[in-house]
């Protein structure tokens, strides 16, 4: 299923898309997409709804966060071997675990806030996975039960807080607008191959990243294995994966956003997502 929330900030509903791509509400059988509520159980009852008698919401309506008050938003850096070459970056030996803070979390198509005084905010295209049931210290071949689904991030960064100075990742990377997912949430059964997946970034019409999900050093069950070793993961739990080469902190001389500017990202069966710079 391709799960959404639809509506205005803070009145969202959850709704999915039909077979032919209509967004249906599933507010009479499904609260929200949270914490409470993102569980294999309730997955399977929502399978066995007949869609086509559901409400037909607008396509013009605004499209949310497509996972409401998450309790962890966790980011690996550094996690495809092109983006690690790209910046002169040695292959890490273990990935490299930061936080965003979940009020950077915003609608695939909302407007990004550069804040004040930033003066090298950047983009990444990537892909997160979303845990469905609690998970702690488990194998890798156990990996894949503890996974709901997966969406796009633009994993937002500012350079300048992130890097120099006093500078640290979460610092860098969780202004307010700075965690834009969605539009959907897709779930596992969706995609026949995570691990081959293209993704594409691009700035005013022009390409600036181009990857697949293939160049991962660590997998996606690797990573929520290697994770689940060190904290308890919760249902609706956002965890990012990295991003391919064309940051633009990376570009020689770098570049980087500005008001105005618009954004359109997409990974394949995950949809896309477009934002404009203010």
């Amino acid at each position: 299923m391709k799960l959404l929330r639809c509506g205005d900030v803070g009145k969202e509903k959850p709704a999915t898309l039909d077979k032919s791509g209509k967004i249906r509400d599933l507010s009479s059988h499904i609260d929200d997409f949270n914490p409470e509520n993102i569980n294999f159980l309730n997955l399977e009852k929502l399978k066995k709804i007949n869609l086509e008698k559901l409400p037909e919401i607008s396509k013009s309506t605004r499209i949310g966060a497509c996972i409401a008050k998450p309790g962890k938003f966790i980011g690996i850096g550094l996690n495809f071997s092109d983006h690690a070459a790209e910046i002169g970056a040695e292959i890490p030996k273990e990935p490299i675990v930061f936080m965003k803070a979940s009020s950077c979390i915003s609608g695939p198509n909302d407007d990004i806030i550069i804040p004040k005084n930033s003066k090298k905010s950047d983009w990444e295209v990537e892909i997160a996975f979303v845990i469905g049931k609690e998970v702690k210290n488990i194998s890798e071949i156990e990996a894949e039960n503890f996974i709901f689904g997966y969406c796009i991030v633009n994993d937002v960064s500012e350079r300048e807080w992130q890097l120099e100075g006093t500078g640290q990742w979460v610092k860098g990377k969780s202004a307010d607008t700075f965690g834009p997912i969605g539009p959907y949430l897709v779930t596992k059964d969706e995609i026949k191959d995570v691990q081959n997946l293209n993704m594409e970034l691009n700035v005013n019409g022009k390409n600036m990243q181009k990857g697949n999900t293939n160049k991962m050093i660590f997998n996606i069950n690797f990573l929520l294995s290697y994770l689940s070793k060190f904290m308890s993961l919760q249902p609706g739990d956002i965890i990012t994966t990295g991003t391919p080469p064309g940051i633009g902190n990376g570009k020689k001389p770098p570049v980087f956003l500005k008001s105005g500017d618009q954004i359109n990202l997409s990974i394949d069966i995950l949809g896309e997502q477009k934002q404009k710079i203010r």
